[in-house]
């Protein structure tokens, strides 16, 4: 029933209707109202729980007739979830759209001035959630600078993100192999599992070990995939894909420098992860 809520919330913070003025985060003037700057994917993030929750307060508290309790779940529930979660999104579109174009001028200003802390940021944000909000937001920005550098050989940004978020899956597997005593069987299993999903970029793969113990998981993938956008950035290697992992190795501008630097982090993630994490009885 929240489906089409859902999608209306990401067209609104696509298109960046509001009620009011969006104000420019690097301090221009105002936009006019009703065509304010996009929320981008944090504000169809935002957009997308706001739409849940209202389909769900409605089914809870809007009673119907017997009669009626058909239509309700194909028919009201998303009409009324629809109308009212586009203009909560008319609202929340300001402060939104105010986070991304300052995340965006933020990471826009470090491409300019330093390759190199750029790639830390965004490796380092592809392993803070493995998927989610924050990995997600580092994707979008580099994604978003494909289009204006395809024709000078590809993009350092998408480069450091792709190497950043091969990572916390490789470092799984490399802690695995040099601390066995500290992981069960299946989860050195899972370790093995763990090389195809880190080598075709598929940063969730870390996710089970990184929920079991986040407090010594979540901030070795981060050291490990900040040192990899960071070796990225330092190298300058550039990437044309927005995806693919050692699919797409072809594609980068350096490809034995590439793998070195998402090796190094791996390295670093697994031993310090492993290191850390206590042995399993």
């Amino acid at each position: 029933p929240g489906l089409v809520a859902g999608f209306v919330a990401g067209a609104i913070a696509k298109e960046g209707f509001a009620f009011g003025k969006i104000p420019y985060a690097s301090g221009g003037e105002a936009t006019s109202t009703l065509a304010g700057v996009s929320s981008g994917f944090l504000g169809a993030l935002v957009g997308g729980f706001i739409a849940g929750a209202l389909v769900l307060a409605i089914k809870k508290y809007v009673k119907v007739p017997r009669s009626l309790e058909g239509a309700k779940s194909i028919l009201l529930l998303p009409l009324f979830g629809t109308i009212l979660t586009g203009f909560v999104m008319l609202a929340v579109n300001i402060p939104m759209a105010a986070i991304n174009t300052a995340m965006n001028d933020f990471l826009g200003g470090l491409g300019g001035g330093s390759a190199v802390l750029l790639g830390i940021v965004l490796g380092g944000m592809m392993a803070v959630d493995m998927g989610g909000p924050v990995n997600k937001a580092a994707y979008v920005f580099g994604t978003g600078t494909l289009a204006a550098t395809v024709s000078s050989g590809g993009s350092v940004a998408m480069a450091a993100v792709m190497a950043g978020g091969m990572v916390p899956p490789l470092a799984i597997f490399v802690a695995t192999l040099l601390f066995k005593d500290k992981f069960t069987k299946e989860e050195r299993n899972s370790g093995l599992t763990n090389i195809i999903m880190g080598l075709s970029f598929i940063t969730e793969g870390a996710i089970p070990f990184g929920a079991a113990d986040p407090a010594r998981a979540i901030p070795s993938f981060i050291l490990g995939s900040a040192v990899a956008g960071g070796l990225v950035g330092l190298t300058g290697i550039k990437l044309m894909a927005p995806h693919g992992g050692i699919f797409v190795i072809a594609l980068t501008s350096n490809a034995l420098l590439y793998l070195a630097s998402v090796l190094v982090g791996a390295i670093v993630s697994g031993v310090v992860y492993g290191y850390l994490r206590k042995p399993q009885a």
